[in-house]
């Protein structure tokens, strides 16, 4: 049992990952989508007691917001991976720039996650972390962690 949590800024290929890795294996816990922290636990909980595996799709940009997935996921027993998803903001509000309505983030918004972003560690019980970068024919390259130092 997987419970996949994705880190990184908005424009980061998150949600395209998972549509191209995950679509047809985990169920996608995406609070853009659900609209409310009610219906977001909701899902999660029904993944938990069911076994089910899952990727939290969204920004968990600190310790503290991926603390709260890694903590109810370890307590059931899942295997815990993390994908940071490495881009430089530039690249970011390019992609960010070719949304459409409210899937489009205000430039601000976007500087200020990448501010807030801190890097996963082990220290945080992932049981396998990996990097994820969209390389120049925009294809994902998928990477193991680099030990910590």
């Amino acid at each position: 049992m997987d419970a996949v949590v994705f880190i990184g800024i908005q424009g980061s290929g998150k949600s395209t990952f998972f549509k191209e890795r995950f679509c047809d294996t985990h169920v996608r816990i995406n609070l853009d989508m659900l609209r409310t922290k009610f219906r977001e636990q909701t899902i999660l909980d029904a993944c938990l007691k069911a076994k089910q595996k899952f990727v939290i799709d969204k920004t968990n940009l600190t310790l503290i917001e991926r603390k709260k997935y890694i903590d109810q996921a370890r307590k059931y027993g899942f295997r815990i991976i993390g994908y940071y998803f490495q881009t430089d903001v530039k690249k970011a509000l390019e992609r960010n720039g070719l949304r459409n309505g409210k899937a489009r983030i205000p430039d601000k918004g976007l500087f200020g996650a990448a501010k807030r972003l801190q890097i996963p560690t082990y220290g945080e019980k992932f049981d396998d972390l990996f990097y994820v970068r969209i390389d120049e024919n925009n294809e994902f390259i998928v990477e193991p962690w680099k030990n910590e130092v």
